[in-house]
C-alpha cells in the first residue's frame, strides 16, 4: 500500500522558513514518479506549489514561491523537500505533497503552515 507522509509544518512568523518533507513508503521505482507540492487554504482552490522529477529534469514553481522555496528530492530515500523562505501570509495553507506517474496519483494528508505575527 502507497502512502505518502508530509512532516515539517507549523505556526511561523512573517520572513520566517520551514522545511516541509514527505517521505513514500510502499512505492516501487519512486524515480518513475513526479512529486509535486500543492496547497489549499480555507475557502481556496488547491493551487500547485512546485513539482520535481527525478534527475531534476522538470522542475516548476507557482510564480508567488518562485525565488523563495526551494524543491528538492533525495530518491535514495524515497522523500522530497520543500524549504519554504521568507514566507508571507498568503502562504498560510495546507500543504500536500503527490505522486504521479502518467494515470496514477497518490496524495498525502497534508501538514498546515501558518504564517501569522
Amino acid at each position: 500500500q502507497v502512502q505518502l507522509v508530509e512532516s515539517g509544518g507549523g505556526l511561523v512568523q512573517p520572513g520566517g522558513s520551514l522545511r516541509l518533507s514527505c517521505v513514500a513508503t510502499g512505492i516501487a521505482s519512486f524515480t518513475d514518479y513526479r512529486i509535486h507540492w500543492y496547497r489549499q487554504a480555507p475557502g481556496k482552490e488547491r493551487e500547485l506549489v512546485a513539482g520535481i522529477s527525478a534527475g531534476n529534469t522538470y522542475i516548476r514553481y507557482l510564480n508567488s514561491v518562485t525565488g523563495r522555496f526551494l524543491i528538492s528530492r533525495d530518491d535514495s530515500k524515497n522523500m522530497v523537500y520543500l524549504q519554504m523562505n521568507s514566507l508571507i501570509p498568503a502562504d498560510t495553507a495546507r500543504y500536500y505533497c503527490s505522486a504521479r506517474r502518467v494515470t496514477t496519483d497518490y496524495w498525502g494528508q497534508g501538514t498546515q503552515v501558518t504564517v501569522s505575527s
